[in-house]
């Protein structure tokens, strides 16, 4: 790691790429980019490339978090029949 007085003198140049492939300034629009650091004369130092996949699983026929909701759902009707039988008992 750098110190800390090298690392105030580097610049950061972040490049954001929208689901259409253009350019944006909007991170919260963006789904792949880059992030370059630059020394004091603005030759690139380190570059980082990101990207967000989101892809569906194949084999299910729900959205993921429509999943999810269900597999919560059936995992409080499980600990409340523990309970119930728990109390039964």
């Amino acid at each position: 790691m750098a110190p800390a007085s090298e690392r105030a003198r580097l610049r950061r140049k972040v490049a954001y790429v929208d689901a259409a492939g253009r350019a944006t300034e909007d991170p919260a629009a963006a789904v792949s980019g880059e992030i370059a650091e630059l020394d004091a004369h603005g030759r690139p130092l380190r570059r980082s490339r990101f990207f967000l996949d989101r892809s569906e699983l194949p084999w299910l026929p729900v959205s993921e978090s429509a999943f999810l909701l269900w597999v919560l759902a059936g995992l409080i009707v499980i600990w409340a029949a523990i309970g119930v039988f728990l109390t039964l008992t």
